[in-house]
């Protein structure tokens, strides 16, 4: 269990996680599947709960994040956006940075962690 530690971030505005491990994944997954109830699926939450986080993105971004069409017979799917795509990959490099930078500090503190 020690070994698989490692640290996760979250940027935050407020009291809101503007994005962090799970609305990266969320946003991943839509731009995968092209689609907000499929990326939910493929990440075993519920439709509203996918839904809800992007809801929370639109209100802490500057512009949205995922575009989504109306439902109906043939569904309305959803497109991550450009700044939707830039937001990921600003998020995904800082990740490595952190996770980079921390290693050694991580590997220390894993002494103190049950194996």
């Amino acid at each position: 269990m020690a070994a698989d530690a490692k640290p996760r971030l979250r940027i935050l505005l407020g009291e809101s996680v503007a994005i962090g491990p799970g609305k990266a994944r969320l946003l991943a997954e839509i731009d995968a599947t092209g689609s907000i109830s499929a990326a939910a699926r493929a990440m075993g939450m519920s439709y509203r709960r996918a839904w809800l986080l992007v809801a929370e993105m639109y209100r802490v971004f500057r512009a949205p994040l995922v575009e989504a069409g109306s439902g109906g017979r043939r569904g309305g799917g959803a497109q991550v956006t450009e700044i939707g795509r830039d937001a990921l990959a600003r998020y995904r490099a800082m990740e490595a940075k952190a996770q980079k930078t921390l290693a050694k500090d991580v590997a220390r503190f894993t002494g103190l962690l049950k194996s």
